[in-house]
């Protein structure tokens, strides 16, 4: 039995560059930046001073933004109330904004897979504080709601009394892309008419920044000058740059799709994912570049015929080395390359669908965003789209890397629709 052909008919986005795809889709064009100092808490105290103190927020967001009831609000930890508010504006776009009321869309076959790459690290931090100071008596009844990273899906579908399956993927920085993969296989299956696919994160806390600057995963010579700090494929990369926010794709068979007259965004037309097993953060490319390949033999692409590719990079000295080695032995050094991670910070277990969503607008729009802060490039690729979009490509085909901790790696290629 053929594959039925898996469309995008609704995305929401909730980024540190606006609350919308729209606005952050138009600040990423502009060139504008979502990185500055932290102030979720004070990382630049003289007592316990951060080695690093920039992070890409998400601004302006308020709980009532996620279509939950005031009373739910504790329930749900700033990643769940973030994600809702991505579904809210994806199932708006295609025109699913009442599903939970429709007599026409059977709600069995609509699944939820929503992911989180670390779920609700602020609320444990806060309850591990009470514990420590105030006693077990003082701990929130709502700490493990609000918490657990599979909330996020649960939510969504008692919202929207949704009753096909209800799933969180982990895969660290690789989930959302996972999610949006697993989805349409599901669709292909036949086991589901409509997908709601992506992720959240919202780990901008003092355990995670002072958890990863451990590792020396974190950038820490730019705090002065935050704007600077994230920049993929720079010689002067010193570190990703912790971004938070969610991002929402609505996948549909096209066959379902047409019966109720929704308009196809992009057809979502290979997925490819892989494991390096080698070691838990560094890889030589080998499972990468099986990933990419993976996603352009489902898509029936040769590499000659991708448009464009929206890489991982998330500004880390040896990742972005060896990613832009893998996209270059496999498309050529000249493949254009949006990093946009350079804008976004990293959004974690939420970058994947971020980044499809970016993939799809250039598809619509024929933009390439840019790579920020590549001044002065030290990898393998020579066309970064540095600093200041592209417009007027004529874009067919993009594909987007999402690699995450443990070695795991998804592609996926998006396509006109």
């Amino acid at each position: 039995m053929p594959h039925q052909a898996v469309i995008v008919t609704g995305m929401g986005a909730v980024s540190p560059l606006g609350l919308s795809v729209a606005s952050s889709w138009e600040a990423l064009i502009k060139g504008q930046t979502g990185v500055g100092p932290i102030t979720h808490f004070n990382a630049a105290a003289p007592e316990r001073e951060f080695a690093c103190q920039v992070a890409a927020e998400v601004k302006g967001f308020e709980a009532a933004m996620s279509g939950l009831e005031p009373k739910d609000f504790k329930k749900a930890d700033r990643f769940i109330l973030l994600g809702l508010g991505a579904v809210k504006e994806a199932l708006n776009q295609a025109g699913l904004a009442e599903i939970q009321h429709s007599p026409t869309i059977d709600r069995t076959r609509v699944a939820v897979i929503l992911g989180t790459g670390i779920g609700g690290l602020p609320a444990m931090e806060e309850a591990y504080n009470t514990l420590k100071e105030k006693g077990p008596k003082r701990v929130s009844p709502f700490f493990i709601p609000a918490m657990l990273p599979n909330l996020l899906a649960g939510q969504a579908s008692i919202l929207y009394g949704l009753q096909g399956a209800n799933v969180c993927p982990v895969s660290a920085c690789a989930t959302s892309a996972h999610a949006i993969g697993w989805g349409k296989r599901m669709i292909e299956s036949g086991e589901a008419d409509i997908v709601i696919t992506g992720g959240a994160e919202a780990t901008i806390c003092a355990t995670a920044i002072a958890g990863f600057a451990a590792m020396r995963a974190l950038s820490s010579q730019f705090n002065a000058t935050p704007a600077l700090a994230s920049r993929p494929f720079d010689a002067a990369r010193d570190g990703f740059v912790m971004g938070e926010g969610a991002a929402v794709l609505v996948l549909e068979s096209a066959a379902h799709a047409a019966k109720r007259g929704a308009k196809a965004l992009a057809k979502l037309s290979g997925f490819g994912q892989t494991a390096d097993a080698s070691h838990i953060t560094l890889a030589d490319g080998t499972g990468s570049r099986r990933a990419m390949e993976l996603a352009l033999r489902e898509a029936g692409l040769q590499p000659n015929e991708v448009s464009a590719v929206n890489a991982h990079a998330t500004s880390t000295p040896l990742g972005d080395e060896a990613e832009a080695a893998t996209i270059a032995s496999l498309f050529g050094p000249c493949i254009p390359t949006s990093a946009t991670k350079g804008a976004t910070g990293h959004l974690l277990g939420a970058a994947g669908a971020l980044e499809a969503v970016f993939s799809v607008l250039s598809l619509q729009t024929g933009i390439l965003p840019p790579t920020l802060n590549a001044e002065n490039t030290n990898v393998a690729l020579t066309d970064i789209v540095p600093n200041t979009a592209r417009h007027g490509v004529n874009v067919q085909h993009v594909l987007s890397n999402s690699f995450g901790f443990g070695g795991t790696n998804v592609s996926l290629v998006f396509s006109k629709a």
